[in-house]
Formats: structure tokens, C-alpha cells, sequence
């Protein structure tokens, strides 16, 4: 990537301070920033940075002030952390601009395929799959019968998606994800074994979504599985049959959500929690990382914490005395002590 300062401000609608026609050719951090390199600058913890880096052009908020001479060309914005990913954004999408069709993969020959697509290396596509524009499919991956995939999406490397899926637009499966899987269903018989529950659903992936590497999302027993727009799933994380996700909710590494649970939209659910099956989640709920959620949260907004996790206030206090346990212990024993003392005096 190429980008004069004069073009990276037309971008982002910024203002040049220095030589619009300064060119960098790669991003960095502002201080491993080296000439050549694109770097920005929006906490004030890393300002001295500035008068030190050899970065060629560096972004900085519009209330920027410089204390000391400064030799990169600046371009002022409004907020310059959301401008320098707006360019990571670009940065990607030139990275990824692959296109065609590796002759070491297979495609069956009722698939419907977009305009400019990419194919990688030893992927298979199945009977009657629908592939949008500008999907790109890396090696490994396979697609069974049956799946839409809609323009834009991204599947990295070894991407399995099942028969009947269907996957938006403007998604992002990394490495390893598995979509559409079984659904873990038994039912035990009378002699206490376990009977396979055939999963005949499937899993819907609305439009602007990641998923994170080796992430695996179960298909529904009947009905959809059903992750909503703007869901940002992190790597490692299992979500069972027919569970929903609400528009724009993030869940953190390793998360597990059992089957029929539907959780609002908005919400933030942290790395390690665990939700049982058949419950509800209300919009914006936070739920802390290593919480375990064994009942509905039926109030908006609401904050829990905690092995079985409630208010995290609540939470935060009953920590303090339980911290305080053994000293209470120890107290509670020498009041004990001194009692019998007193009685045999």
C-alpha cells in the first residue's frame, strides 16, 4: 500500500500540517514508527513518542498541540484512533483483494458463484451452495449442499460450514471456525443409554459478523440457530442449538451458551462465562468474565458478576468479606476460646 499524506487526509477528512505529498507504503505503532511508516497518536500516554519517531506521517486528534518541533507531516481529525482503523479497514481489504479459482479445489457443478471471487487451494464446495460477489474462500475450507454465502463475506483457512447454512453479507469466519455442526441432543431410554436427537436445523448468520478462530456454533434441533447483525464473536467460544444472539453483542474467548438461550442485543458477555440452556438475556446486560449465568436477566442494563453470577455491586462486596474469611475465622475461634476460658474460671 501507497498513500500520499494529501490522499490519506481526503479520506479521513483531515488537515495537513507538513508535505501533503509525504507517501507511506506501511502502518506501525508510534513507537516502532520508522520512515516510510503511517503511526497515529490519540492517547496522551504515548505523546512524547511523537518528537522521537521517525514515522513519515502520523495522525493526531484536532486538539493536538505540539510542545516541541516535530519532523513527520501531520494530519489533524476528528478522532484519530477511529480514523487509523478506518485505514487498517483499507489497509486489509487491499491485503485480501484476491481473486479466481485454485485449480486444486472443487467445485460442484451446480454452485452459483458471485463476480470476482477467490477459492484457495483444497476446498470443496457442494451441490447447489450460492456464493455471492467478492467472497473469499481460503484454502482448506469446506462448504456442504445447500449453503448461501452472501457478498463480501471472508472464510480463512479451514472454515467448515454444514448443509443448509446460510451466511450474510460483509461476514468474517476465521481459521478453524465450524458452523452448523449437531446440536449436542440425547434423550436417555429406559435402560439409561443415550439416543442421538437427529439435528435437522440449521444456523444463520446475519450481515456484519465475525467469528473468531476455531469458534463453533451448533445447528438448531429444528428452526435456526440465529446469530443477528453485528455480532462479534471472539475465538474459542461454543454456542449450542437454537440459541439466539441479538444485534451488536460481543462475546470474549471461551464462552460457552447452551441450547435455546436467547440473549438480547447490545450486551458484552466476558471471556470464560458460561450460560445454561433455555434462559433469557435483556438487551445491554454486561455479564464479567468467569461468571456463571444460571437464570434469566430479565432487566435491561443490568451488570452480574460472580460463579453464579447477580449484581456485580453486590458481588464486589460480598468479595471483600470473603477475602476477609479467614481473619473473621481466626477472630470468631479466640472469642470462642476466651468464652470457654471464662466459663471453667
Amino acid at each position: 500500500m501507497k498513500l500520499t499524506a494529501k490522499k490519506i487526509a481526503e479520506i479521513l477528512s483531515g488537515k495537513i500540517v507538513g508535505d501533503p505529498k509525504t507517501e507511506v507504503q506501511s502502518l506501525a505503532k508510534i513507537e516502532e514508527g520508522k520512515n516510510g511508516d503511517l503511526c497515529f497518536l490519540s492517547n496522551k500516554t504515548y505523546t512524547s513518542f511523537i518528537y522521537k519517531t521517525k514515522a513519515s506521517i502520523i495522525i493526531v486528534n484536532k486538539d493536538f498541540k505540539a510542545e516541541k518541533k516535530i519532523s513527520s507531516t501531520l494530519i489533524f481529525v476528528e478522532d484519530a484512533y477511529h480514523s487509523f482503523s478506518k485505514l487498517l479497514e483499507i489497509y486489509n481489504k487491499m491485503n485480501n483483494n484476491k481473486k479466481g479459482i485454485d485449480k486444486l479445489s472443487r467445485i460442484e457443478n451446480s454452485v452459483k458463484i458471485g463476480k470476482d471471487i477467490f477459492v484457495g487451494a483444497f476446498t470443496y464446495i457442494g451441490e447447489n451452495v450460492t456464493i455471492g460477489d467478492n467472497v473469499k474462500i481460503y484454502p482448506n475450507c469446506f462448504i456442504g449442499q445447500n449453503v448461501t454465502i452472501a457478498d463480501n463475506s471472508i472464510l480463512y483457512a479451514g472454515v467448515k460450514i454444514y448443509h443448509d447454512c446460510k451466511i450474510g453479507e460483509n461476514n468474517i469466519l476465521h481459521a478453524g471456525a465450524i458452523i452448523g455442526a449437531d446440536g449436542f441432543g440425547f434423550s436417555s431410554d429406559k435402560n439409561n443409554q443415550f439416543n442421538k436427537i437427529s439435528q435437522i436445523g440449521n444456523v444463520v448468520l446475519k450481515n456484519n459478523i465475525e467469528v473468531g478462530a476455531n469458534t463453533t456454533i451448533d445447528r438448531a434441533t429444528m428452526g435456526s440457530t440465529l446469530i443477528k447483525e453485528g455480532v462479534k464473536l471472539d475465538n474459542l467460544i461454543q454456542i449450542a442449538h437454537n440459541v439466539e444472539i441479538g444485534e451488536n453483542t460481543v462475546i470474549a474467548s471461551q464462552v460457552g451458551i447452551a441450547g435455546s438461550t436467547k440473549i438480547g442485543r447490545n450486551c458484552m458477555i466476558g471471556g470464560q462465562s458460561a450460560i445454561v440452556g433455555h434462559v433469557t438475556i435483556a438487551d445491554n446486560v454486561k455479564i464479567a468474565g468467569q461468571s456463571g449465568v444460571a437464570s434469566s436477566i430479565t432487566k435491561k442494563g443490568k451488570i452480574v458478576q460472580g460463579p453464579l453470577a447477580f449484581d456485580i455491586k453486590d458481588f464486589q462486596r460480598s468479595y471483600i468479606i470473603f477475602k476477609k474469611l479467614p481473619e473473621i475465622y481466626k477472630t470468631i475461634s479466640e472469642i470462642k476460646k476466651s468464652f470457654l476460658l471464662g466459663d471453667k474460671r
